[in-house]
This record gives structure tokens, sequence and C-alpha cells, in this order.
């Protein structure tokens, strides 16, 4: 109990400390986005900075670029598969979220990126990820390639000493905003872990029917 509570103040933390970083502004008046957007997030200020290109691994063993990925609109998350409470979580919000546009005919693919290489190889991936979601895709990578995304997204992780002694059984600090990005506009928006699944599928289908 005391190790579940500690981890979701931690990531709770860092997801704050994360979205202090971006830059709140009220838009332009030019923003095609201006009325989809709850966190005002510019595409002139903070947004702008958000994103960019990148090479991972995906689930199969392919090294894929951000491009390849990002071919539609996309939720990304970053996280790891030993979490034992955030991501899941996090993760199977989202699902939801993506479960909803589907059904009422829209795609978002979700897309899990680890920040935990060294223990989240391509079939550890397939196999958390097939849990989440059919579509759902997970992208590994080495340490340089994982730190390059992430910095990328201005997200935050950090490894924690590991318990009793046991170096496999470590535990990650991390970030835990979910970002949308689009193949022509790259990031768009982000979203909190207190989002429910509607409100973040009623702001994905406002940006999808803006683009």
């Amino acid at each position: 109990m005391t190790r579940t509570f500690t981890i979701v103040a931690a990531a709770s933390l860092a997801g704050l400390l994360g979205i202090l970083v971006y830059a709140v502004t009220l838009g332009r008046p030019d923003d095609q986005f201006a009325q989809c957007r709850a966190t005002k997030v510019a595409t002139s200020g903070g947004g702008s900075q958000i994103g960019g290109p990148f090479t991972l691994v995906d689930e199969g063993g392919k090294t894929v670029t951000a491009s390849e990925v990002i071919d539609q609109p996309s939720l990304l998350y970053f996280g790891y598969t030993f979490c034992p409470d955030v991501c899941p979580l996090d993760n199977a919000r989202n699902a939801e979220a993506i479960e909803i546009l589907e059904n009422a005919g829209t795609i978002v693919k979700p897309v899990f990126i680890s920040i935990d290489p060294a223990r989240d190889t391509p079939e550890v991936l397939r196999d958390f990820t097939d849990n989440l979601h059919p579509r759902m895709v997970g992208l590994t990578g080495t340490p340089e390639q994982v730190k390059a995304a992430s910095q990328a997204y201005r997200t935050y992780y950090k490894r924690r000493e590991a318990e009793d002694n046991n170096p496999e059984f470590y535990l990650m600090d991390h970030s835990t905003t979910s970002y949308l990005v689009m193949p022509k506009h790259g990031f768009v928006e982000f979203f909190t872990r207190e989002v429910t699944p509607d409100d973040m599928a009623k702001r994905m289908q406002c940006f999808v029917d803006a683009q």
C-alpha cells in the first residue's frame, strides 16, 4: 500500500511539473483549433515547443520514425509496463476514449512509448498493449532514442532505487500527460489524468473535425 501511494503521488507530482513547462496563453486569432482547446496552449507559444521527430522501435521489432507512427491522429503516452497502477489506469482510460471515438466512426491511434527500455522489449510491449487495445502501438528503443523522444515532448522520467536489494524490481517516476498529435499539425493538445474518457473523446473529436 505504501509503495502504491508513493508512486501515485510521485507520478502526479511529475505530471504537474511537466505541465508547468508549457507556455499557457490565449492562442492566436487564426488558430483553427481555438474552439477545441481546453488548455489554451498556443501554437505560436508553448505548443510549438512540444513534439518533434523521433526514431524508436515498435513492438514488432521494426525501427520507425515519428512520421511513420503519427500517420493519423494519435494519442501518445509515456510510461512503462512494470508500472504498478498509474500506467495501466491511464492507458485503460485512453483506450476507453479511443473506443468511444471508434464507435462514433472516428479513428485515433493509441501509442504507448516506454521510458524503461531495459525491461520493455518489443515482446513485453506487445503483451502490454494487446491487453489494453488491439490498435495500441507500443514503442521502445535504445536509452538514447527514448531520451530524445521524451525530451521532444517535454516529459519527465527517472529511475528509482530498487527495493529489497533486487535490481530488477525498480520503479520509475514519470510524468502522466497524454498528447494528441496530428500528422500535419504536430502536437495540438494535452490531457491530464483527471480528464474522463467521455470528455477526452469529445475534445479529440473536436480536433479531428477541425483539421
